[in-house]
């Protein structure tokens, strides 16, 4: 096998010295599965693939795919089970609840509600909105920079919606103008943006919330993996995050937060486990996390999640913190310094050093970002995320309609990653693209692609079966 190399000089970003960089981020603060996969480059040969779409779904961490080795042998269905596996599975998934909700800082009654993902547990909170005589008490506000899991659950039920300001201090006061009208029962809110990664600022959001009687949720998705989070200190009701983006295999989920809605708001799955009594004309529904959680769960999403959380916050926070701003300062410094790029944020007064995560979202003039992300897949073995990134009223706002580029990183990733993708964006702007490329299925493809998946792998294009996204 042929190996290519790209090794561009190390450019310092601000004022820290590339030994300072290599350092910080020279190396993955933690070992990931995958880090050494090799990909096919369309010109021949293979280099290590640059993941640098963590925002979609992260590697799982080595640590967690140990786990998943150790307990998949005793996994078994869970609950009312006599058999030793059985007995085993159910104290993993039941203890799983204790380690997520000592993660997020969660108070002792708080339910803990495991799901499909972020989207899953949003919409189960949608179905326990508060209601009298069967209308309900108030309405759902949220930003238009929310991810669709945070937007659409919301339109099925009374909502308001806030443009978002030009300043997060804009922005906090034209939600409190909008909560100062009444009848809002719940603001939800992102943690921190899928789109540019910049940071909420959380706990002023939930006291805003609070002063005029409403709740809070936060959809901690992109948030979780890269910042702890404790919602008893910040004042959160509800908190939703996802497994697939914090180094857990599985599309495991969690929804975190007060029981009194919870319990008396509507099953989100009507099944068996859901129910105390069940009649052929009716049924008695449980309490507690059983009432959502009908059917046989995913025990081993759960356990994995639960693993996950205890290796982040075994972490050291400020070299977590260092290693992940090292990689996106370096990053946005060198976007900032190629002709035709620029690089997108929503918030003029967000704080490039504190306040953003491991996501950096830009645009090259005069390409599509389709074609772009196909080009440095095939030709520099780059993987990021390209298009709206499932919240188009913030895409169409900030003039990028037809979508952008975004790259991601995390605890796995390393400086050269960073350096790849500048290295490519670098000899796309100099010398043009070095294959033809055309559309296939609604995506980007090198032309004659004669590039093969290893031999179990499905060699389908890898767009079967998504949505179109084009509509305006």
């Amino acid at each position: 096998m042929t190996t290519a190399t790209v090794s561009p000089a190390i450019a310092t970003a601000g004022e820290a010295p590339a030994s300072e960089l290599t350092a910080l981020a020279g190396r993955p603060l933690s070992a990931v599965t995958g880090a050494e996969i090799q990909a096919p480059l369309i010109q021949g040969g293979h280099i290590r693939y640059a993941n640098l779409d963590y925002g979609a779904s992260a590697p799982a961490l080595s640590v967690v795919s140990a786990y998943l080795n150790e307990i998949l042998p005793y996994y078994a269905s869970v609950h009312r089970g006599a058999g030793y596996a059985s007995q085993i599975s159910t104290s993993v998934y039941e203890n799983a609840r204790n380690i997520v909700r000592d993660f997020v800082g969660g108070r002792q009654d708080d339910s803990v509600i495991f799901t499909r993902n972020t989207t899953d547990s949003l919409n189960l909170l949608a179905g326990c909105l508060p209601q009298s005589d069967g209308r309900p008490t108030g309405d759902v506000l949220y930003l238009d920079i929310e991810h669709h899991a945070n937007l659409l659950p919301w339109q099925g039920v009374p909502h308001r919606s806030v443009v978002a300001a030009p300043t997060l201090a804009g922005t906090i006061e034209a939600l409190r103008a909008e909560l100062q009208q009444g009848h809002v029962s719940l603001l939800a809110v992102t943690g921190a943006s899928n789109v540019t990664g910049e940071i909420l600022p959380i706990r002023a959001l939930a006291a805003l919330a609070h002063e005029f009687g409403a709740r809070i949720v936060v959809d901690a998705a992109q948030l979780a993996p890269h910042r702890r989070i404790n919602i008893s200190a910040d004042g959160v009701d509800y908190l939703a995050f996802s497994g697939h983006k914090l180094y857990a295999p599985f599309g495991a989920g969690v929804l975190v937060g007060r029981t009194d809605w919870l319990d008396a708001g509507t099953p989100h799955l009507a099944g068996g486990g859901a129910v105390r009594e069940a009649r052929l004309d009716g049924v008695s529904w449980a309490t507690g996390p059983a009432r959502h959680e009908g059917g046989s769960p995913n025990v081993l999403g759960a356990a994995t999640l639960a693993r996950a959380t205890e290796v982040i916050a075994s972490l050291d926070q400020d070299r977590w913190h260092s290693h992940e701003a090292a990689i996106r300062s370096y990053l946005v410094d060198g976007l900032q310094k190629i002709d035709g790029v620029t690089v997108h944020q929503i918030f003029a007064d967000s704080d490039a050093a504190t306040g953003t995560i491991g996501v950096v979202n830009f645009s090259v003039a005069g390409y599509d970002a389709g074609l772009v992300a196909a080009y440095l897949s095939a030709e520099h073995g780059v993987g990021l995320r390209d298009g709206r990134f499932c919240a188009h009223p913030l895409l169409k706002r900030l003039g990028l309609p037809s979508g952008s580029l975004r790259a991601s990183f995390g605890v796995g990733s390393r400086l050269e990653d960073a350096q790849r993708l500048l290295a490519g964006l670098e000899q796309l702007r100099r010398t043009g693209l070095g294959w033809d490329y055309v559309v296939d299925a609604g995506r980007w493809v090198p032309a004659n692609d004669s590039r093969i998946y290893p031999e179990w792998a499905p060699n389908t294009p890898g767009t079967a079966g998504a949505a179109p996204c084009l509509d305006d």
